[in-house]
């Protein structure tokens, strides 16, 4: 934003950091009240084949899942350094009508634009972006110039019309986060359908993939992957990510009495998908959290996968959790060396408050993470718990890569 600085970085507990010496550097790229917003949520980011970083997120007028909420995007052409002004990028289609689903305390009708997910096919260097729209449409765009500019968006909602048969939804979402291109080509962007009940519109709900074969032309369901059963309660926002030996990982936030991360794997990205299990080694204190793999390089580390979320200790399913589990702080860095089997490595990014985050790679192997974080000891700006949106820059070698 305006009154943000262009780079401020800050090692982890405080400082001024480099990027040598396996020191992570931060810069504030969104800050709650600025420009007229009370909260920006829901960080996503990816990496081009030309190596720009886009940055993007919900921004709230108000607090609310179902507030007036535009989707803003910054570029930074020099791995995460320093970063252009922000653009809006959705919404600029037609009008849509409020979602009955909706809960009936909304702040505003009819302008919830909701979820924006990219995805970046390193075939044509295109930069697909999707995103809904009252949690009830969703549309698509493609940049052709690096993420400078988008096309107007298309409505791919029969998408998902063809799931009602199976599972007649009153609400949808893509992501959050980011899609991924399959070695086929293939364009897999992770999504989750819900009935429209509770107090937020959000429950029950199921977890799949839409897919495209043909650049992003057009979009087709998969199949429902993580359903909704009396063991796995509502799987929604899904991680999505390619092991080494090819098959497609999904990774599922739910609400679940294990308190585990649920999670899938199929051939293709579309179907057959194996049975959903608990991750032993992932607790779920119920927020979204982020899925990539790093792959085997000889001098650095050996294949690996990397998954972001508020670090939490194991609790026993079933269990009431303690007082202040599900507090949303302790952001962690966790990384599976056997493609998402076990998880014994992890390393905290960011101590205090902080929540939704989006990882991704850049050609020289840093990682970086987009996530919301807040101030301690209460609010920000506003009221907002999520006072700002922070991009981190990882150095490969600050991640843990092998089991000590």
């Amino acid at each position: 934003m305006r009154r943000l600085a262009w780079a401020v970085l800050l090692a982890i507990g405080g400082g001024l950091a480099g990027a040598a010496g396996g020191e992570v550097e931060k810069v504030d790229l969104f800050e709650a009240g600025a420009d007229g917003y009370a909260m920006y949520r829901i960080p996503g980011v990816v990496v081009t084949p030309k190596g720009t970083v886009l940055a993007y997120c919900e921004a709230r007028r108000t607090g609310s899942d179902w507030a007036e909420i535009d989707v803003l995007l910054r570029r930074s052409e020099d791995g995460g350094r320093t970063w252009g002004p922000p653009a809006r990028v959705a919404h600029r289609g037609p009008d849509v009508p409020p979602n009955t689903a909706a809960p009936k305390s909304r702040p505003v009708a009819g302008k919830t634009t909701n979820n924006p997910v990219a995805v970046v096919d390193r075939r044509s260097g295109a930069v697909h972006f999707l995103y809904c729209v009252e949690y009830a449409r969703c549309f698509a765009m493609r940049s052709d110039d690096d993420g400078r500019t988008f096309s107007d968006p298309v409505d791919i909602t029969a998408t998902f019309e063809a799931f009602r048969p199976e599972y007649d939804w009153k609400v949808i979402a893509v992501g959050p986060g980011h899609g991924v291109q399959l070695e086929s080509g293939r364009l897999v962007v992770p999504a989750w359908l819900s009935l429209g009940q509770g107090g937020n519109g959000h429950s029950p709900s199921v977890a799949g993939t839409i897919v495209s074969d043909d650049a992003g032309a057009t979009w087709r369901r998969g199949a429902i992957a993580a359903p909704a059963t009396a063991e796995h309660h509502s799987p929604n926002e899904t991680a999505v990510v390619q092991l080494a030996d090819g098959r497609v990982m999904l990774n599922s936030r739910n609400p679940s009495p294990s308190h585990r991360r649920l999670a899938t794997t199929g051939p293709d990205g579309a179907s057959g998908w194996a049975e959903p299990a608990f991750v032993a080694d992932l607790p779920e204190p119920g927020c979204m959290g982020s899925l990539i793999r790093l792959p085997a390089t000889p001098d650095v580390a050996p294949d690996r996968l990397v998954f972001s979320q508020p670090g939490r200790p194991a609790i026993a399913p079933g269990s009431t959790p303690p007082k202040g589990w599900k507090d949303r702080r302790n952001l962690t860095l966790r990384v599976s060396l056997d493609s998402g089997e076990t998880w014994p490595l992890s390393k905290t990014l960011e101590p205090g408050p902080s929540a939704y985050s989006d990882l991704a790679a850049l050609p020289d192997g840093t990682v970086v993470c987009f996530y919301e974080r807040g101030r301690e000891g209460g609010p920000d700006a506003q009221g907002s718990p999520y006072g700002r949106l922070t991009l981190a820059r990882i150095p490969a070698d600050w991640l843990p890569a092998k089991d000590r």
